[in-house]
């Protein structure tokens, strides 16, 4: 079983290996490059690599309410709870650490640091369907508030009251 070992803040000497976790899996997350991580990195309330037995295990960004943040999904969050949420914009988990648990104990960490803005929330790919976080996001007791996209791109924004 993987075990979360910290949640560490992304430096400067993480910014290959995120942006490599990244493009592994960036057919469900956004094409980034290391100018727009950089930028980013300015706007997140929490950027943490993720470290388990030892290793790099993958990397989270959460902002919360009044950044400059210009994703559509985070702006429509923003009109509908106002300062009331914490936005989850990506997680990573490693191939080697999938299906141990880690991203359950990532976001345990996560969701209590979110606790005083009342809701994290976050979106889903549906089309194409990410059905495997579809589930476990549901699992977690997340909620779907609203769908942006079309056809080809269209994702559940989801909230889960803390």
């Amino acid at each position: 079983m993987a075990r979360l070992e910290v949640l560490r803040p992304i430096t400067d000497a993480d910014v290959p290996q995120v942006l490599r976790f990244n493009a592994e899996h960036v057919e469900l997350l956004s094409h980034l490059d290391e100018d727009r991580l950089r930028l980013l990195l300015t706007w997140t309330s929490r950027a943490d690599v993720i470290i388990c037995d030892g290793a790099d295990a993958g990397f989270v960004l959460v902002f919360e309410p009044g950044t400059a943040y210009d994703s559509a999904n985070y702006r429509w969050f923003s009109a509908r709870f106002g300062t009331e949420f914490a936005y989850l914009d990506r997680i990573v988990v490693d191939e080697a650490f999938r299906r141990r648990g880690l991203a359950s104990a990532v976001y345990d960490v996560v969701e209590a640091a979110a606790v005083d803005r009342g809701r994290l929330v976050l979106e889903v790919n549906v089309d194409p369907p990410n059905l495997p976080s579809l589930a476990f996001h549901e699992h977690r007791g997340y909620r779907e508030v609203g769908r942006l996209g079309g056809p080809g791109h269209q994702v559940s924004l989801m909230a889960k009251d803390l």
